[in-house]
């Protein structure tokens, strides 16, 4: 079968564009200089404060020992009983249950925080994998303030620089619990994922990693 006539233009047309490109008409617009004014405040108090507005629940540990005993109060007081984690770290410290269906809560770590928008940042290349986050209905992520960064596009240049030439198949960015809204605007949580994440931060002055 032929190529019309018609259809045989507009290809030639998208060859002569392809070989012959438009030059940038404001190329100092291109730059590297963020469009956000830069941080007033401690990343602590910026993350905590933009987490919250996002309906994330936000705790800061001392050490790691505080970290562990609110952990703990948190699954007693909520009368949680299967917790799901799959990372070394605290797999021993949590875990109750091997099964993620069916869980009251997962555990997982991240790969950074930004401070900015109050967002987690995730990868296929953590123990967690892809599912642990988002599968349960409770998400408890540790983190600790070394992976705080100001803004995504830092978040993604360390991600860059720690798996180079290796980039993870999945990165996420998860901003407070899984919500939706409809045409009358009324928001609904936990519906693709998660209905609460809390966030635990952790000092890293007084914490071995």
């Amino acid at each position: 079968m032929g190529t019309s006539a018609a259809k045989e233009n507009i290809l030639k047309r998208i060859r002569q564009a392809l070989s012959n490109p438009v030059p940038l008409p404001f190329p100092q617009s291109e730059g590297s200089a963020s469009v956000y004014q830069p941080a007033k405040d401690e990343l602590e108090i910026l993350f905590a404060e933009a987490f919250n507005q996002l309906q994330g629940k936000f705790a800061f540990c001392v050490d790691e020992a505080d970290l562990l005993l609110q952990v703990q109060q948190l699954i007693t007081q909520k009368e949680w009983t299967k917790i799901y984690c799959c990372e070394d770290r605290w797999n021993d410290s949590f875990s109750n249950t091997i099964h993620l269906p069916g869980c009251d809560a997962s555990v997982t770590g991240c790969e950074y925080l930004v401070a900015r928008t109050g967002t987690i940042v995730m990868s296929a290349a953590q123990q967690s994998g892809r599912t642990v986050s988002v599968y349960a209905p409770i998400h408890i992520c540790i983190a600790y303030t070394n992976q705080l960064v100001y803004d995504i596009k830092d978040a993604l240049q360390l991600l860059k620089d720690k798996y180079a030439g290796n980039i993870p198949s999945l990165i996420t960015f998860a901003s407070g619990p899984s919500r939706t809204a409809d045409i009358e605007k009324t928001l609904v949580t936990g519906v693709h994922g998660p209905k609460e994440v809390y966030l635990f931060l952790v000092d890293s002055a007084s914490a071995t990693r």
